[in-house]
């Protein structure tokens, strides 16, 4: 049974089986954290200042068998170039997570036969979180091959597409979706006489695009860029921006009479 699937860069699975692999199971370390401490005399310990997640050295094992030596030997180059493109790697077991990982580090096939032979393969995560194989934009709905239990879903409570001026916008993941370094698509139509604010609550964040908008126009912030109808509007923003915090974000728009907002994003987990 091959406990480990892989996923080029755009997302489409890759057939295993066509390099005779057979993954016996995907390790996984623990998250370390990057902390920045102080200390101040007269006062005992330090101070943290911050916090990150560290980056994340998967391992890949794998079973290899060939057809026969020459084809070992073939198969060996063609692993050799699959792994060093950057892909995507996750657990058969755990269907809804993958890893966004490239190989930095060389492996050394060790044979055991004419025919059979094991990698090791070390995969660098640069972000050090799992991201869930799904997005907002996917159906939540366990028929769709793309969630699994233990994400933290409620497809019953949760929809990220409201016609409300506030409502709850969940975050299932275990760390926060900052659109620095994260996808977020956040989109809104609605008539605005002068402007339009959107407030995370939770966050106490607020993004305000001082300008109108009517039923066709589409406001948009499209990672950290402000679009309306898909121009940049940075100059008529307050050049802020949404961040999503784990678990339930209390979001307010004001100033729209709000027909349609919605919000693309994954989930991330340590």
């Amino acid at each position: 049974m091959n406990l480990i699937s892989l996923f080029d860069a755009a997302g489409n699975k890759i057939d295993v089986s066509k390099y005779g692999l057979t993954g016996s199971g995907l390790v996984i370390p623990s998250p370390s954290y990057r902390e920045e401490r102080d200390s101040t005399p007269g006062r005992p310990g330090d101070i943290l200042l911050g916090r990150d997640l560290e980056p994340r050295q998967l391992r890949a094992p794998f079973r290899v068998k060939a057809y026969d030596y020459e084809s070992a030997l073939l198969v060996r180059d063609e692993l050799y170039a699959l792994f060093s493109k950057a892909m995507y790697v996750g657990e058969t077991k755990q269907p809804g997570k993958w890893w966004k990982v490239r190989m930095v580090e060389g492996f050394t096939p060790v044979r055991v036969s004419p025919t059979v032979f094991k990698i090791d393969v070390p995969l660098h995560c640069e972000s050090g979180m799992a991201e869930s194989f799904g997005t907002t934009g996917d159906a939540l709905t366990w028929d769709v091959d793309k969630w699994q239990w233990g994400m933290g879903l409620s497809p019953d409570e949760f929809g990220y597409e409201k016609s409300a001026s506030r409502f709850i916008i969940h975050n299932p993941g275990t760390e926060t979706v900052n659109p620095r370094f994260m996808p977020l698509i956040i989109s809104l139509k609605g008539v605005a006489a002068s402007f339009v604010e959107i407030i995370n609550h939770t966050t106490g964040e607020t993004f305000c695009f001082n300008g109108a908008l009517n039923a066709s126009n589409t406001l948009s912030l499209n990672g950290v860029r402000p679009l309306l109808d898909g121009l940049s509007e940075l100059r008529r923003t307050n050049k802020k921006l949404i961040t999503l915090a784990p678990g339930a974000n209390d979001i307010e728009v004001k100033g729209v009479a709000v027909e349609r907002i919605f919000f693309d994003f994954r989930f991330y987990y340590v």
